[in-house]
């Protein structure tokens, strides 16, 4: 029964993140009827923001006629993170300076949506994956991104010219790209032993995973997930935040590490200090827990 309401689960997500990106059908038909200079228009002109609230109001109305209770959640947040998808990618076509925010707002929606991918690769899906609910952590992940907003909206507003160092933003893009890679691989190479909460009891499918991503980094989503939010930083063109984003991932992380690395040891014992003892966190000046 829990795996069938999983993949009913994922199947509404799926499906609604797509209704969501309808989003971008409207300047798609302005574009085919020979209007090319729709696309930043359609966000920021008053027929564009009609249009979208329009459509969001007819999706929201449509989930709430086809669900109820816990799928209605999963369906109006997938859906959500359509529209915010959709959006990112009318700003990333668009001929502007805001180009490099459209990619972020993208790249942040993927990773949000990350449940999806793990779906797809038949592994647990809930809404919890959305990374959308409250916690410590995700108020702090909140604020973090929050910041990064209003330091590019200032910095573009105050110095523009900051934001037109486009090497610079496709340095960020590579970073983001390849850490969203490395963490998607190490969640496919753990499969079921891969969780986002850091586990105090040993399950019995729980198995030490020193393969693939395994054998180069103890760590590689811990890894990919350090680079990628420097990364989204760096394509954003912000200093502050670049800044601020590396200390506060670096103490993050390390602390994490060593949390998770007291469960491993407890977990797999001599196997895991042996693995431990060849292999390197992969994250700088972070050697994890200390073993005597």
């Amino acid at each position: 029964m829990a795996g069938s309401k999983l993949v009913l689960e994922g199947s509404v997500s799926i499906k609604c993140f797509i209704l969501g990106l309808s989003v971008v059908v409207i300047p798609l038909i302005r574009t085919w009827c020979g209007h090319f200079d729709w696309v930043f228009d359609y966000l920021t002109e008053t027929p564009g923001k009609i249009a979208i609230c329009i459509n969001i109001a007819v999706v929201n109305g449509l989930l709430l006629i086809i669900y109820r209770g816990p799928l209605y959640k999963v369906a109006v947040r997938a859906c959500f993170l359509g529209v915010t998808f959709g959006c990112g990618l009318i700003v990333s076509c668009s001929e502007t300076s805001w180009t490099h925010f459209g990619w972020y707002v993208d790249l942040f929606r993927c990773d949000l949506s990350c449940s999806v991918v793990r779906l797809i690769f038949s592994m647990a899906l809930t809404s919890d994956n959305f990374l959308l609910n409250v916690s410590s952590e995700t108020v702090e992940y909140t604020l973090a991104a929050v910041s990064s907003w209003v330091e590019f909206t200032v910095e573009k507003l105050t110095v523009p010219e900051l934001k037109q160092l486009n090497w610079l933003s496709f340095v960020g893009l590579l970073m983001v790209l390849c850490g969203e890679g490395l963490r998607k691989a190490a969640m496919l190479t753990a499969g079921s032993n891969f969780n986002h909460i850091v586990q105090n009891e040993k399950a019995r499918s729980h198995v030490l995973v020193t393969s693939g991503v395994y054998s180069y980094f103890r760590h590689p989503s811990y890894v990919g997930w350090f680079y990628w939010s420097i990364g989204t930083q760096v394509m954003l063109c912000n200093p502050v935040c670049i800044l601020g984003y590396t200390i506060a991932s670096w103490r993050f992380f390390r602390e994490r590490i060593e949390e998770e690395e007291l469960s491993l040891i407890h977990f797999f014992a001599e196997d895991y200090v042996e693995y431990k003892k060849k292999v390197s966190t992969g994250l700088p000046f972070i050697s994890g827990i200390r073993v005597n």
